[in-house]
């Protein structure tokens, strides 16, 4: 079986128009809603092996916050490609994991991880809100065997569910 977890970033902050899109940080709400996001994670027995996050500040904002709810800070690694990936290049990296990784969280960006997580699974999910997050089960013992329709959605997950933020 093999684990994986689509984490959208948190709301970012728009307020400054000088910064470009991956130097864009959280707004207030996202800075509330990323560590909330990462106690719920905690309370539904969120283990991931490995964090991979797009490198984007609003990306590496949520993946820090949600893995210090975790205890999982030493695992995030910050991977280029998701920052603006397509849903094949996700999967892609999804393929590639190695097979003694079971639980993978990857931290990125809409719409991909929301066609990505509809693509996987076949559930029509609308759309990943920020700090929403889906898990995914799949019935394999190798990444490089998940394709389109392979995977259980097991649950999806957002702020807005827990609280008005």
């Amino acid at each position: 079986m093999k684990t994986l977890y689509l984490l959208r970033h948190a709301k970012s902050d728009w307020s400054d128009s000088s910064l470009s899109d991956f130097d864009r940080g959280l707004n207030r709400r996202g800075l509330s809603n990323a560590p909330l996001m990462g106690k719920i994670l905690k309370e539904r027995n969120v283990e991931p092996q490995s964090i991979f996050s797009s490198p984007a500040k609003r990306a590496m904002l949520t993946s820090k916050m949600v893995s210090e709810q975790l205890e999982a800070t030493d695992r995030i690694q910050y991977v280029d490609e998701i920052y603006e990936a397509s849903p094949r290049t996700l999967l892609g990296l999804i393929n590639d994991l190695d097979d003694g990784i079971d639980e993978a969280m990857f931290v990125g960006h809409n719409p991909t991880f929301t066609y990505l997580a509809e693509y996987l699974s076949k559930e029509d999910l609308g759309n990943i809100p920020t700090a929403g997050c889906v898990k995914i089960k799949f019935d394999v013992d190798s990444w490089s065997l998940i394709s389109e329709g392979l995977g259980e959605l097991i649950w999806f997950e957002y702020p807005k569910k827990y609280s008005n933020g």
